[in-house]
């Protein structure tokens, strides 16, 4: 596992907490950590030098001690659809994935970031092609959201929605990943609205449990692609240790706690996860849940035997559950012509 020692650890690699005792380490009154913040994600700088109002021997000090070093486009693939997929360098020359996905109309444009929380990802799912790569480290806070910032520059419009459904399992990075979060949220900075931020999990129960304390109204996404035990170990075998009745309470807690409906994520694959046994128990997941499920058909993986599953079985599963009164979409993926999926384009680029 790559791991960073926090001294002269770049900026962007660092908690809120790492930022506030390097600070407090310096010398520094509590407000500076603010303006530094406000410098780094909502102007945007990329030097300390023009952090005018901060003194001249902190800027040097932080120079030396939390460099700024700058996300770079490695790669960037625009689809037919509109859909632009990025590979990003990190400090360390390890890369990461986002994608935009415009949307909406010319009178009210949507942009959409589905942005990464860890290099890599140690969960394995077989369907995942990120899963193939093995987890190398967590994003640090600024990693995060200078993935979201990059985007908005390159597409030249505001960011209306947020997806933590890159590489990486966001749960496992927690402490960066809301940290990320409530500056992206934050009415003062970057400014995008709580609901319009989804977290998806692949099912930390633990995390579930965090998140439901959460102040922000942030909306919840879990990866369930199967709803039959021993089958979603095989095809999740980092979730084995978390079991579908606990998380299935874990989720009826978080509804009660937020009053908020959380969103399952279903990939729709032939033969594997779409049998008949398949769906009763997707139903009986959702009975009396307070949730909506989206099921997607698969984006195919080179070398791997996994297809999609076919059109009349999703319009029958849809039937199935909207007949139970669970409110059910099927979301198309974007992008497929650019490898869209998450993982697909760095595996391919090896």
């Amino acid at each position: 596992m790559h791991t960073m020692s926090n001294a002269n650890a770049p900026i962007y690699t660092r908690s809120t907490a790492q930022i506030t005792a390097l600070l407090a380490d310096l010398g520094q009154p509590k407000f500076r950590l603010n303006q530094l913040l406000d410098w780094l994600y909502v102007r945007q700088a990329k030097s300390y030098d023009e952090m005018t109002n901060l003194p001249i021997p902190l800027r040097e000090q932080l120079a030396k001690a939390a460099p700024i070093v700058p996300l770079t486009i490695d790669d960037r693939r625009v689809s037919a659809d509109g859909t632009r997929k990025y590979l990003f360098a990190l400090h360390d020359g390890l890369v990461v994935e986002t994608v935009g996905i415009p949307s909406g109309s010319a009178d009210a444009p949507r942009l959409t970031v589905c942005f990464s929380t860890q290099v890599g990802c140690a969960m394995g799912c077989a369907f995942c092609a990120t899963g193939e790569e093995g987890f190398t480290r967590n994003l640090g806070m600024g990693e995060i959201i200078c993935q979201v910032l990059e985007v908005q520059r390159d597409f030249g419009c505001r960011v209306t929605n947020l997806v933590a459904m890159g590489q990486g399992e966001p749960f496992a990075n927690y402490e960066m990943v809301l940290d990320a979060l409530r500056v992206l949220n934050n009415p003062k900075g970057i400014a995008i609205g709580a609901r319009k931020i989804t977290v998806s999990t692949s099912g930390i129960i633990s995390g579930i449990r965090k998140f439901a304390a959460e102040p922000q109204q942030f909306t919840l996404a879990v990866s369930l692609h199967c709803a039959r035990q021993a089958e979603r170990n095989l095809m999740m075998p980092g979730l084995a240790g978390q079991p579908l009745r606990e998380l299935r309470g874990a989720l009826f807690d978080y509804v009660q706690a937020t009053n908020r409906r959380v969103t399952l994520e279903y990939l729709m694959m032939a033969g594997t996860n779409d049998r008949d046994e398949d769906l009763e128990a997707l139903l009986a997941f959702c009975d009396g849940l307070l949730c909506h499920v989206n099921l997607l058909p698969l984006n195919p993986i080179a070398h791997s035997a996994l297809k999609p599953s076919k059109d009349a079985t999703i319009a029958r599963w849809i039937e199935a559950l909207e007949g139970v009164g669970v409110e059910a979409t099927v979301r198309r993926s974007r992008g497929s012509d650019i490898q869209g999926a998450c993982g697909q384009l760095k595996n391919a680029r090896g």
